[in-house]
């Protein structure tokens, strides 16, 4: 979760699940694509219902992560992390498409890598990529 900052608080914070990389890795990653305006909201404005969506709500939850996760794969390959999606709906009464929404979330990744990313993504995977000595990353890195 995303917190602007206010009164009891100086700075933004982003809060996750404690001990959790890939949960740090998620939430700085809808950092990176949120604009000016949106990190200055809570969750940076963003709907989110909690797990046990049906299949339509689950569909729309899809449709807005696909960039924030294909981010998160991005910037935990330039740790040499593995990545792997989340659907977010243990709960819910529908199955999700793993695979693909993977494939939708991949497809993002390879555009990313062949287009640009985001400035504040490429900024912070190319600082990754050189802590953990990790090359420029491919497309047929994310196959």
């Amino acid at each position: 979760m995303y917190l602007p900052a206010d009164d009891g608080h100086r700075q933004h914070r982003i809060v996750f699940a404690r001990g959790y990389f890939a949960s740090a890795l998620h939430e700085i990653s809808h950092w990176c694509i949120a604009g000016e305006e949106r990190r200055l909201m809570e969750d940076y404005g963003y709907w989110y219902e909690p797990d046990g969506r049906n299949a339509k709500r689950q569909a729309e939850f899809e449709v807005v992560e696909i960039k924030p996760q294909a981010v998160e794969w991005i910037l935990s390959a330039s740790c040499g992390f593995r990545f792997q999606v989340s659907c977010d709906n243990l709960s819910g009464d529908s199955d999700s498409d793993w695979p693909g929404f993977t494939n939708k979330v991949r497809n993002q990744v390879i555009a990313y890598l062949e287009l640009g990313m985001p400035p504040r993504a490429q900024v912070f995977s190319d600082v990754l990529r050189k802590y953990y000595d990790v090359p420029l990353l491919q497309p047929e890195n994310f196959q």
